[in-house]
């Protein structure tokens, strides 16, 4: 059987046990694409980064939930490059990324940082109406409404579409009490990944916005830290003219009803985004992967 290295690294994250774990394969040239959903389910992470090689760029990646491949995850993203560079495989400097979602740039900071390029933010208008999405996260209605009319609900991606929900306060969206199948429902109707909940009241006061993703359509009923929906809402807060300046860096704070705190740090001008932050390692081993034709069950 055949035996590949594989790591759990914390992604958006300055310790370990906080932001959003990911895993990763740094090398998983030759698996089928059966091998790595196996893989993706046996590690448990929200998505699972497979390294494979590129014909068009320095690396690619292949991104896995439990249940099914998905185009894009910024924080298995961070976690594959952080890794990477942690053991000396890439440098600093600029790299090239080839993704089902497209081909983008990854700068590696002297400090272990790693800013992702996201593709150009993409807006739609959605039929959603507030009522309708503050039962389907479990808030009051007014709790909406005093934010919608500068910061609408709607649909935006970078790669990856979330619906945008704006909260007024931090104390309403901490006691949100969100319907899965009523979220999954709006997800599927207007074509997005997840709903992305969010508010300009933070804990940090460095922070810039606390949010919260609900992605039940990936098997994810809330996820920890989530690079492309933060990038996504950095470019969304600029079309809504919510911020001032152009590319000034934003923080979005997340994770913390999940006690995985984390923090991305996003630059946008509105159209152009990328997103950047750090990962610790917290699992280094080697996975028994059987035979493609077989149905075993993976050991670590």
């Amino acid at each position: 059987m055949d035996t590949r290295q594989a790591v759990l690294v914390d992604a958006f994250a300055d310790e370990p046990m906080a932001g959003n774990p990911a895993g990763v394969l740094p090398d998983a040239s030759d698996l089928s694409e059966d091998q790595m959903q196996a893989i993706a389910g046996e590690l448990g992470a929200s998505e699972t980064a497979f390294v494979v090689p590129s014909e068009e760029a320095d690396r690619r990646l292949r991104y896995f939930t439990p249940e099914r491949e998905v185009d894009l995850c910024g924080h298995a993203t961070v976690a594959a490059h952080a890794y990477l560079f942690e053991r000396a495989v890439v440098d600093d400097g600029t790299h090239t990324l080839e993704t089902a979602a497209g081909t983008f740039d990854i700068e590696l900071t002297i400090d272990g940082t790693v800013w992702m390029e996201q593709a150009n933010a993409e807006l739609g208008r959605v039929d959603v109406d507030e009522q309708e999405a503050a039962d389907a996260l479990g808030v009051d209605v007014a709790s909406l409404r005093d934010v919608g009319a500068d910061v609408p609900i709607g649909k935006v991606s970078t790669g990856m579409p979330f619906l945008m929900v704006p909260i007024n306060y931090f104390e309403h969206l901490s006691n949100a009490d969100p319907d899965m199948t009523a979220i999954e429902e709006l997800c599927e109707r207007t074509g997005c990944e997840g709903l992305y909940a969010f508010t300009f009241d933070t804990l940090d006061m460095d922070s810039t916005v606390h949010a919260r993703a609900f992605v039940p359509l990936a098997g994810i009923p809330e996820d920890p830290v989530t690079g492309t929906a933060a990038g996504a809402l950095g470019a969304y807060l600029r079309r809504h003219n919510a911020m001032d300046g152009e590319f000034d860096e934003i923080l979005v704070e997340q994770g913390h009803f999940l006690d995985r705190p984390g923090t991305v740090r996003v630059e946008s001008d509105g159209d152009e985004v990328r997103v950047g932050g750090r990962a610790v390692t917290t699992f280094d081993g080697d996975l028994v992967i059987p035979d493609d034709d077989e149905d075993e069950i993976i050991e670590i």
